[in-house]
């Protein structure tokens, strides 16, 4: 009988220990994809991703989907080509202008889909416009109610600077932020680590004091990564990645945001 019982016993410590070695998976969400409570603390300062976040990008996709035939299906297809190829020139250690890189995707995709398009009118469909992207209806009066608050603004993107400039000028954007960054600077686009670590080192803070606000899950990923913390605008279509931990805010517009980050202490 006693032997039973140690060997019933030794056959359940190893089951336990076999269980336990066995990685947990699961499809669709990572076991690190539990919300916090919102941290207590303020940010000392609040990054913001421009395009999509800040400005509006119906008149761009307007003129992309022009530039491919009216086949819209096409435009989420073109911009996460531009993202893609955007990243292999970060590992490659290469440089171009997020506005080149995107004329350069859409050329790949027209003609992958038979569509004629020459270098010069994939340029026009994506430059003209995106300088001149208005402002999403909400944007202007959330960000003066978060710089009453207290807080310092930065914007921080992957076009270049001249691009975010012109962009803040013809929005009537410039006076709502303390400073610009773009990683035209630093050479490597987000979400590559060091180029949220080179703002944060520019704006002269740890990492845990800073604060991404994007409309982009590729984008609010990478902060987190980084050690950030991080906001997530889910305007329409935006997903966050169902692989990394989620922010601590999770809103569709940035008065929801700001009624969150001035509610702190």
């Amino acid at each position: 009988m006693k032997k039973n019982r140690r060997n019933f016993i030794k056959k359940a410590t190893a089951v336990g220990i076999g269980a336990a070695a066995i990685p947990k998976l699961s499809f669709g969400a990572s076991t690190n994809n539990v919300t916090d409570n919102i941290n207590s603390t303020k940010p000392k300062v609040l990054f913001f991703d421009v395009n999509e976040t800040l400005l509006d990008l119906t008149a761009m996709k307007n003129s992309v989907g022009s530039a491919l035939e009216g086949k819209n299906d096409l435009l989420k297809l073109w911009f996460t080509t531009m993202l893609q190829y955007s990243l292999v020139s970060t590992v490659g250690r290469q440089y171009n202008d997020f506005g080149i890189i995107g004329a350069a995707a859409l050329e790949m995709v027209a003609a992958n889909n038979n569509i004629k398009l020459t270098s010069e009118e994939a340029k026009k469909a994506i430059l003209t416009p995106i300088r001149s992207l208005p402002a999403h209806p909400e944007v202007k009066e959330s960000l003066e109610r978060l710089r009453t608050a207290g807080y310092k603004l930065v914007s921080f993107t992957n076009s270049s600077n001249i691009g975010v400039e012109t962009q803040f000028k013809n929005a009537g954007l410039t006076s709502y932020f303390d400073d610009r960054l773009s990683i035209e600077d630093i050479g490597k686009f987000k979400p590559h680590t060091d180029a949220y670590d080179w703002a944060a080192r520019k704006m002269k803070v740890k990492p845990e004091e800073c604060m991404l606000i994007a409309a982009h899950g590729w984008d609010i990923a990478g902060a987190l990564w980084a050690n950030w913390r991080g906001a997530f605008i889910s305007r329409p279509g935006a997903q966050l990645y169902p692989l990394a931990n989620k922010p601590e805010i999770n809103e569709n517009n940035l008065k929801l945001v700001a009624d969150k980050l001035i509610a702190l202490k």
